[in-house]
């Protein structure tokens, strides 16, 4: 099979990174592009990292270079920024793989929680696609709304349950999360300080993402699904573990429920126990389950937040538009010890 041009724009972060470490290993997709906001400068010089590794250039993002160079671009931008560069390498045949917000909600929800969308021609379009979830729906795609690490967690923790849950009593959910999936752009709440030795509960109930597990998670069931949603960062350098708590209405057995929905995805991992975050740093790993107490369900998935919560779910993704095997260049092998 003949190579695949992609391009990355947002190179400077740690999703960024992350997607390079991959792509120079791939074995159809040719790294080509690597854009940012800010201005010309290197890989290794952003991620000292790769000095001697990947040594190459990186530009202002220029859209028409981008179109001519690549067949699909990776978008690793903050929201905002992403939609106005997606419209763009849109309107010049480009496919994209947007790992913002700016495509993942209705236009009603996003405005709500982040503000006016400038691209609602193409959000009636994009693809949402955790592909255990939602199978090959990004095959052909134009647009992938790659979703984020504390709503993949959550809805791959929840999916399985949505038809044997009771919808009417409360859901809550428990996402712990490392500090990367702050990003790299310096604030007090993720100095040293204020992270080491502590674990700090934020924008509990109201945090935007909750209304994205609700609206997906309602999709999926095609009923109304609400949440309670507790955050907290926690100090590690990354992974994620998040825990669905719900009431069943019908007599099952949670693992050997969840056993049987994911059986034959290669990058979930039912546990018979409850599964660490280090069991997945590094990879595409999903490591899920679940048990009861009487009629209360306990449901829980460790990913590792920059992987499958944004980069190799990307890629993964860019696989399945490309018509590719799901898995090529998808690490396996976890950062231990």
């Amino acid at each position: 099979m003949k190579a695949i041009n992609v391009g990355i724009i947002g190179v400077s972060g740690y999703t960024g990174l992350e997607l390079v470490k991959m792509l120079i290993n791939h074995p159809i997709f040719t790294l080509k592009y690597c854009a940012n906001t800010e201005g010309e400068t290197t890989l290794s010089e952003l991620h000292p990292a790769l000095f001697g590794v990947c040594d190459m250039g990186v530009d202002k993002v220029d859209l028409d270079r981008a179109a001519s160079t690549c067949e699909l671009i990776f978008l690793a931008l903050p929201h905002k920024t992403a939609m106005n560069t997606a419209k763009g390498l849109l309107e010049r045949g480009v496919k994209i793989v947007d790992l913002s917000a700016d495509y993942r909600l209705n236009s009603e929800n996003y405005e709500a929680f982040y503000c006016e969308h400038e691209d609602v021609e193409n959000l009636e379009h994009a693809v949402y696609s955790i592909p255990e979830l939602h199978g090959r729906v990004a095959e052909n795609a134009k647009l992938v709304a790659n979703p984020g690490c504390h709503v993949t967690a959550t809805l791959m923790a929840l999916a399985p349950f949505l038809d044997y849950i009771d919808t009417t009593q409360p859901i809550f959910i428990d996402s712990k999360t490392g500090v990367s999936g702050a990003g790299k752009s310096p604030s007090a709440g993720i100095h040293y300080v204020s992270v080491n030795d502590n674990i700090n509960c934020y924008n509990i109930i109201k945090h935007r993402h909750a209304v994205e597990i609700e609206q997906h998670a309602s999709i999926l069931c095609g009923n109304e699904v609400k949440v309670t949603f507790v955050p907290s960062l926690v100090p590690m350098t990354r992974g994620m573990l998040a825990c669905v708590y719900a009431t069943l209405k019908l007599d099952i057995q949670p693992l050997e429920h969840i056993q049987k929905f994911y059986e034959g995805k290669p990058f979930v991992r039912v546990r018979t126990a409850p599964p660490h975050t280090k069991m997945t740093s590094g990879t595409n790993f999903a490591d899920v389950y679940a048990a009861r107490h009487g009629n209360a369900l306990v449901s829980m998935c460790a990913i590792d937040n920059l992987m499958r919560g944004a980069s190799s779910q990307a890629l993964v993704n860019a696989n399945i538009m490309m018509g590719l095997d799901e898995t090529l260049g998808i690490p396996v092998i976890a950062y231990v010890p």
